[in-house]
């Protein structure tokens, strides 16, 4: 995915979870729109240097959008609106998945909406879930979930029902900061949904975490992170 037009500036502070005020070079402050929803813990301080992309809809209240913030010397991606479409561009390329050819997004089984089902003549049908991991656990070592998830409980109890089933089913984390080497799942903040895992994958349900990697102005799902389960 490539983002050309970044500009940087500082972050001052997040409020009411959709607003970042942001300092500009220039000393101006502009409100960007804060896509992520969730608590965005380790991933801002006041003062640690932003990107923010110009909104391409003329019409939109917030002319800007919170991208990357920028920690000492890595970066950490915000945008949580961004993960799925770089899934996408890299499933064909991934080893667990390219051999599917169809890939189908948002789709519903049970009482779960997953984020895509991949297809193949000859191959069982592949659900795969993604999780987008910005949280630090420790150095070096990424989690999730930053809060509890009951959702995410959810999704696991019906990945396991698909593999009982004689399909497979996947949990695909993506590491969206350049600052850790290995993935797991964060046991003081939701221990139900860390045995729920443990669970699935003594049920057969594969789990994968790969992180960004970034060149020029293109960013890329392709380095595989360990995963601590």
């Amino acid at each position: 995915m490539l983002f050309p037009s970044l500009t940087q500036g500082r972050i001052l502070k997040r409020y009411k979870r959709f607003f970042a005020d942001i300092e500009l070079e220039d000393g101006s402050i502009v409100v960007a729109h804060c896509a992520n929803t969730g608590s965005m813990k380790t991933c801002w301080e006041p003062g640690w240097p932003a990107l923010i992309s110009p909104a391409t809809n003329p019409e939109r209240k917030l002319r800007w959008t919170l991208e990357f913030t920028l920690p000492p010397n890595h970066f950490i991606m915000v945008n949580t609106a961004l993960t799925n479409h770089l899934v996408k561009e890299a499933l064909s390329e991934l080893a667990p998945f390219k051999d599917y050819l169809t890939i189908l997004p948002e789709q519903k089984i049970f009482d779960s909406r997953f984020d895509f089902l991949l297809t193949q003549s000859g191959l069982p049908d592949f659900w795969v879930e993604v999780k987008n991991v910005t949280l630090l656990d420790s150095p070096g070592v990424a989690s999730f979930p930053d809060a509890v998830s009951t959702r995410g409980q959810k999704h696991l109890q019906d990945l396991i029902k698909l593999k009982e089933s004689g399909q497979r089913a996947a949990m695909l984390y993506v590491l969206s900061r350049s600052d850790a080497e290995k993935f797991k799942t964060a046991d003081k903040i939701d221990l139900d949904y860390a045995q729920a895992l443990k669970l699935a994958v003594s049920k057969g349900v594969e789990v994968y975490c790969f992180g960004l990697e970034k060149k020029g102005d293109e960013y890329k799902l392709a380095k595989s992170i360990e995963v601590l389960v």
